[in-house]
């Protein structure tokens, strides 16, 4: 069985290989899955797709017409999978349920100390040897408090961290994890949170209820020199209302992994083209925000687990078994 792969980091490839070795052979793209590339897949059984593969319903058609049977997505989100179409095509489709949340949890961190320290400011004035301190003041995160949005295994991670800090700690969601409690969380309403919170730290999955999450109204509930945290997905924000607060002077820092139009512009060298999203251009003018790449999971560690789920669930389906990370079942007979 010859397995197609889209997506792939020239620093995965290796390790894709490595895992499929003497089971399946791998052939892995570094183009991303889409309306395009779709028709590449023609006459491959099993496709790993990457977690920026745009799989609606134009391209499920594609790859079910081409003999396509599973798409093993590499990624614990789905909401770019129209599961409805993949279910009505009799396509198979799992996902990875699982990998370090820690990866995740720890750049989030990162994130929120690099805006806090003013630390890509300092980077780049040592460069050019200029060591004054003018403007890079930051703060002590001990004894202040943080907001988490989402309390599952990386919002858990997130706030053991904070717990070090010596934060104290509000949380929301839809269901209490008692093991932030154990660690002193208070639940409250979200209202509260980001009105209380001097970091806020986003750990929901993008769904049609967390659309927008972080909207305009939710951000002028938040401190004006508060820092916001999104290593999620970048739909949880609506970032033209975000950049209208940063325009206004608002917020010490802004730390994003993700961006709701990412795709076609994330994981690609656009250096020498240029970007014509307007608003992604304005956002990375500002001095107080950094943008990242969608790279909050990339670890070993993390990236590694994820492969090996990936390879579970093509053997399961080989196999017949129907795994915990299949979110449309195989059809039937199968």
């Amino acid at each position: 069985m010859e397995i197609l792969a889209f997506g792939v980091q020239s620093d995965e490839k290796p390790l894709i290989e490595k895992a499929f070795a003497g089971k399946h052979e791998v052939r892995c793209l570094d183009v991303f899955l889409n309306r395009d590339t779709a028709p590449i897949a023609a006459g491959y059984e099993i496709v790993s797709s990457s977690v920026n593969a745009d799989l609606g319903g134009a391209v499920l058609q594609t790859l079910a017409a081409g003999g396509t049977q599973l798409i093993a997505q590499r990624s614990t989100g789905f909401n770019n999978i129209d599961l409805d179409v993949a279910e009505r095509l009799a396509l198979r489709v799992a996902r990875v349920s699982y990998y370090s949340p820690y990866s995740v949890a720890e750049f989030a961190w990162t994130l929120a100390m690099a805006a806090n320290r003013r630390v890509i400011r300092a980077a780049g004035r040592t460069r050019d040897f200029d060591f004054r301190l003018d403007g890079l003041l930051g703060r002590d995160m001990h004894g202040r408090t943080v907001g988490v949005i989402g309390t599952g295994k990386i919002g858990e991670a997130f706030t053991r961290i904070a717990h070090g800090f010596g934060m104290k700690l509000l949380g929301w969601d839809v269901a209490e994890n008692p093991a932030c409690v154990e660690l002193g969380m208070r639940y409250v309403d979200k209202e509260r949170l980001l009105a209380e919170a001097d970091l806020v730290s986003l750990h929901v999955p993008l769904l049609p209820s967390t659309h927008h999450l972080i909207d305009k109204d939710a951000l002028a509930l938040m401190k004006d020199d508060a820092i916001l945290v999104n290593s999620s997905r970048g739909g949880l924000i609506d970032t033209s209302a975000l950049v209208g607060e940063l325009r206004a002077g608002r917020f010490l820092g802004v730390g994003l992994d993700v961006y709701e139009a990412e795709a076609g512009l994330f994981f690609l060298d656009k250096s020498l083209e240029g970007v014509d999203d307007d608003t992604l251009a304005r956002l990375v003018t500002f001095p107080n925000v950094i943008v990242t790449s969608h790279q909050a999971y990339y670890t070993e560690d993390a990236v590694g687990q994820i492969i090996d789920a990936t390879v579970r669930n093509v053997d399961d389906y080989l196999a017949g078994r129907h795994g915990d990370n299949v979110l449309v079942p195989a059809r039937p007979g199968s």
